[in-house]
C-alpha cells in the first residue's frame, strides 16, 4: 500500500520525532496534540522538546510543506497513537488518553486505513483500542470481530529509543511489530520501513505489548540490584562505585550505576502494568519498583546527615541558615525530560521540609515547574557552588562531570551518581 498521508496523535518525546522522520521522507504528516501552544510551535517550524538535530528535521520537514500539526484529526492512511499511559494511584494502568485518542480518529477512519498503537500499554490495550474504535464506527469492521477481512488494520508496535538519541534509533534499532492479524502485521511492517533500517519483527499484539514491558521491567530490576548494593555499601562504610568497577571485570558480571532512584515514563511506570495484571506472580518485579521508589528517601536521609554534619562544624549556625544546591531534575542524564523523575521529587521533598533556601540548577530547562516557583530558586553552576553549603548532585549532566574539583573544597556533598567523589 503507498501511504500517501499519515497522522501521528500527541506530538510529545515520541510523537514529534516519528512525525517528523516520515516527513523527511517526503511523506505528508499531520501530527495532532490537545496542546495548542505545542501545535503553534511545530506549525512554525520550531519544537517544544529538547531532542538533538530534531529542530532541524522539523524546521525543514514543515519549511517543505510535509509536516503540519493541528488539534483535530482529518483524514489518513494511517494513525499512529502515541500518547501517555501512566498509571493511577494504585498503580492501575490509566488508558484514558488512549480512548480518548481512539474516538478523536474514529470520525475519520475509512476503510483501508492502519491504526497503530505506539504507546506502551498493558497486555490487551491493543484489542481494547480496537473495541472503542468498533463502538465509535459501528459501519465499520475491525480485527477482534472480523479477522483477516476487517475494513480496518490495527496493530501494537512499541517504541524502544534512548532520550537524546531518537533520531538514530527511530531509524537504526529493530522494530516489533504485533498486528492483530497477520494482514494488520504485513500492512504495519510496510508503513515502519519507509524509515526503519532495522528488522521488523513480526508477533502479534499481545506479545508486542508484553515485550516492551518486559524489556523495561528487564532493565528496572538490573537498576535496582545496584541501587540496592549502593545502600548496602553506604552501611559498610565501601565506595560502590569503586566495588562496582571492579566487580565488573568479571567477564560475565555487568553491573550498572546506581542513582537517586529511576524516572522517566517507561522503566519507573511499565514494569506496573505486569504486576497489576499478574498480582501474586511478579513478585521480583514488585520488588525491585519498591526497592527503586524508596531510594529518594534514602537520598533525603543523606541530605539530612550532611546538613546535621555542616551544623555540628558552624556552632551557631541554625539550620534555617544552612543553603542547599540541587543539581538536576531530569529523569536521565542531558535532557530536558522531568517525567517520574526521582530528582524532581527529591527537590520537591527538599523544598517542603528544609527552612533554609534551596538552589537548583538545571541547564536543560529554561524555568522551574509550577511546583517549584514559590520555594526555590534556579541559578547557575557556579553561583549554587558559591553559595551553597550542601550540595547534592542528582543528575550526571555534561555539565556537571565538566566541574573543576578544587571548587567544591569545603562544601558538603552528597553525589548520588558517583562523579563529584574523590
Amino acid at each position: 500500500m503507498n501511504f500517501s498521508t499519515i497522522s501521528v496523535i500527541g506530538l510529545g518525546y515520541i510523537g514529534l520525532p516519528t512525525a517528523a522522520v516520515f516527513a523527511a521522507r517526503k511523506i505528508k504528516v499531520l501530527g495532532v496534540d490537545v496542546n495548542q501552544a505545542a501545535v503553534d510551535t511545530i506549525n512554525r517550524g520550531q519544537i517544544h522538546i529538547v531532542e538533538p538535530d530534531l529542530d532541524m528535521v522539523v524546521h525543514a520537514a514543515v519549511t517543505e510543506g510535509f509536516l503540519r500539526a493541528s488539534t483535530q484529526p482529518e483524514p489518513a492512511d494511517a494513525f499512529l497513537i502515541a500518547v501517555p499511559t501512566p498509571f493511577k494511584e494504585n498503580h492501575a494502568p490509566d488508558l484514558s488518553y488512549i480512548e480518548s485518542a481512539s474516538k478523536s480518529i474514529a470520525p475519520v477512519l475509512k476503510k483501508g486505513d492502519l491504526v497503530i498503537l505506539e504507546s506502551t500499554s498493558p497486555v490487551g490495550a491493543t484489542e481494547q483500542m480496537a473495541a472503542w474504535l468498533a463502538e465509535a464506527r459501528p459501519d465499520l469492521s475491525f480485527p477482534h470481530t472480523c479477522g483477516e477481512a476487517s475494513d480496518i488494520r490495527i496493530a501494537h508496535c512499541p517504541e524502544r529509543v534512548l532520550p537524546g538519541h531518537v533520531l538514530r534509533e527511530l531509524v537504526q534499532n529493530d522494530r516489533v511489530i504485533g498486528g492483530m492479524t497477520p494482514k494488520c502485521s504485513a500492512l504495519a511492517t510496510s508503513l515502519y520501513k519507509i524509515f526503519v533500517l532495522g528488522e521488523c519483527i513480526v508477533t502479534n499484539a499481545r506479545t508486542a505489548e508484553m515485550c516492551k514491558l518486559t524489556e523495561n521491567s528487564f532493565r528496572d530490576v538490573n537498576i535496582a540490584f545496584a541501587n540496592e548494593l549502593s545502600m548496602i555499601c553506604d552501611s559498610f562504610d565501601v565506595d560502590v562505585w569503586e566495588l562496582i568497577k571492579l566487580a565488573n571485570r568479571h567477564p560475565r558480571v555487568n553491573i550498572l550505576q546506581p542513582g537517586p532512584g529511576v524516572g522517566g515514563h517507561c522503566i519507573a511506570v511499565d514494569p506496573w502494568f505486569i504486576v497489576s495484571q499478574a498480582e501474586g506472580q511478579a513478585r521480583l518485579i514488585r520488588t525491585a519498583r519498591e526497592v527503586n521508589d524508596s531510594k529518594p528517601d534514602w537520598v533525603m536521609e543523606k541530605v539530612d546527615r550532611a546538613i546535621a554534619e555542616h551544623l555540628s562544624g558552624n556552632p551557631g549556625k541554625l539550620e534555617k541558615d544552612v543553603v542547599i544546591a540541587c543539581f538536576g531534575l531530569a529523569f536521565k542524564p542531558d535532557i530536558d525530560d522531568l517525567r517520574e523523575s526521582p530528582a524532581l521529587e527529591i527537590a520537591k521533598d527538599i523544598s517542603k521540609r528544609h527552612s533554609g533556601k534551596v538552589l537548583v540548577v538545571e541547564p536543560n530547562i529554561e524555568g522551574l515547574p509550577e511546583a517549584l516557583k514559590a520555594t526555590t530558586e534556579i541559578t547557575s553552576i557556579e553561583e549554587a557552588i558559591a553559595r551553597a553549603d550542601v550540595l547534592l548532585l542528582l543528575v550526571d549532566h555534561k555539565e556537571f562531570k565538566a566541574v573543576p574539583a578544587a571548587t567544591l573544597q569545603g562544601r558538603k556533598i552528597v553525589d548520588t551518581r558517583g562523579i563529584w567523589l574523590p
